[in-house]
């Protein structure tokens, strides 16, 4: 596939917002059950959806940049009977209105005895959770359910999500605790350490699973030709069409093995290297540039991700165009 960056913006800069809001409702739940003291005080709550809350809207910006007539984004939610497109358009905003709610509702400090032992703002935070998760699943399953795009059609996708998502969310939780909630860093980032080692394990066993699939389709079944000589001259046409730049980012494989090898060093050791040499030695730099080395191998992940899987369709137009 020819992975489009407006995609590619979305699904990390949200990926970023979901784990940060679990980081700050996990951090305060464990706090009203009184398994753990309070570590934080509503100001870093505060901060801290504000700052999910950015990187959701910012990935919702950039999805209006992958549609061809972004006035009639509205029609993209009509079919949530059937498309996890469609669910995601209705779980985002819903998602992000949950965030602004527990954002407000720790700045005006909502009753805590309201709703059983977690109070009226725990009742937000846990919906605000059950939508973050639900949101996991329905962005990793518009390519999951893909079931001839094999490189995408495994648990592992979603699975991916999820533990991409919460590590680059926990990981900038880190930093943003050290600022405004300094107790907390440390649990943060070695929580972010623990999520980047298991996304590690995911991510790499999806590349040891889709360096050994076995195609499907042949040249016979793309083109319904089943001639067992069939052997392609032309696509019929001199210029490029929807077909090859859609479906073919047009690569060479040594470029392709190169980004993979970027994102394998900047999204799990490097950042998990930084988060513990900001952690022994107590300094926000390293904290700051473990978040964003991780976030630019993100990129560079999900750009890798999209243009892996192969598009049956190439194996009549890869090899004119």
């Amino acid at each position: 596939m020819n992975p489009p960056f407006s995609v590619i913006f979305l699904t990390t800069l949200i990926g970023v917002g979901q784990g940060l809001y679990l980081a700050l409702f996990g951090a305060d739940l464990l706090a009203r059950l009184g398994l753990t003291g309070s570590l934080a005080g509503p100001a870093f709550h505060v901060a801290g959806s504000a700052v999910s809350l950015l990187f959701l809207g910012a990935g919702l910006l950039a999805s209006f940049f992958h549609l061809g007539h972004p006035e009639r984004a509205w029609r993209a939610a009509a079919m949530w009977r059937t498309s996890w497109l469609s669910r995601e358009c209705i779980v985002l905003p819903a998602f992000m209105l949950m965030v602004f709610l527990y954002g407000a509702a720790h700045y005006v400090g909502a009753p805590g005895a309201a709703i059983g032992v977690i109070g009226a703002i725990g009742a937000i935070g846990a919906i605000g959770a059950i939508l973050c998760i639900v949101l996991f699943v329905c962005t990793a399953m518009i390519y999951a359910c893909i079931r001839f795009l094999q490189e995408w059609a495994s648990p592992l996708t979603v699975v991916n999500y999820l533990l991409l998502g919460c590590a680059s969310g926990f990981t900038l939780a880190t930093g943003l605790a050290f600022l405004l909630a300094p107790p907390l860093a440390r649990p943060y980032g070695l929580a972010a350490i623990a999520l980047t080692a298991a996304a590690f394990i995911s991510r790499t066993a999806s590349l040891y699973r889709n360096a050994r699939i076995k195609p499907k389709s042949t040249l016979q079944s793309a083109t319904g030709i089943h001639d067992a000589h069939l052997e392609q001259k032309s696509h019929g046409s001199m210029g490029g069409t929807f077909n090859t730049r859609q479906y073919f980012h047009g690569k060479k494989p040594l470029f392709l093995r190169s980004v993979k090898g970027i994102f394998l060093v900047l999204v799990f050791p490097l950042p998990a290297l930084l988060l513990s040499w900001g952690l022994a030695g107590g300094w926000l730099l390293p904290l700051a540039l473990a978040f964003l080395v991780q976030y630019l191998g993100l990129i560079a992940e999900r750009w890798f991700f999209f243009a892996q899987a192969n598009h049956p369709q190439n194996l009549y137009y890869q090899q004119i165009s």
